[in-house]
């Protein structure tokens, strides 16, 4: 496994590695297309700290950011769908 393929997984792992980074993928997977005021109503934190989890987020390529004017629309990317459907598999024995 080469460098660059290497850096990648880490940045996956960073981004799932939060039980409010997961929570926010979730979220997304239900309800696609949220701002992040209504990432906040449904999962309460304050802004900066919701800023930061969909930074980590974005980064790891687990979510997508849309501008539109003021507001950003976040959806959950195929990297994202792909780690949530990945993820009971960890904990199975």
């Amino acid at each position: 496994m080469d460098l660059l393929i290497r850096r990648q997984l880490e940045r996956v792992f960073k981004g799932v590695a939060n039980h409010r980074r997961i929570e926010i993928l979730q979220l997304l997977q239900a309800e696609p297309r949220l701002s992040l005021w209504q990432i906040r109503e449904r999962v309460p934190m304050g802004r900066q700290t919701a800023c930061e989890h969909v930074r980590r987020l974005a980064l790891a390529r687990l979510v997508r950011k849309k501008y539109r004017g003021r507001e950003v629309e976040h959806t959950l990317a195929p990297l994202g769908h792909k780690i949530l459907g990945q993820l009971p598999l960890l904990l199975s024995a």
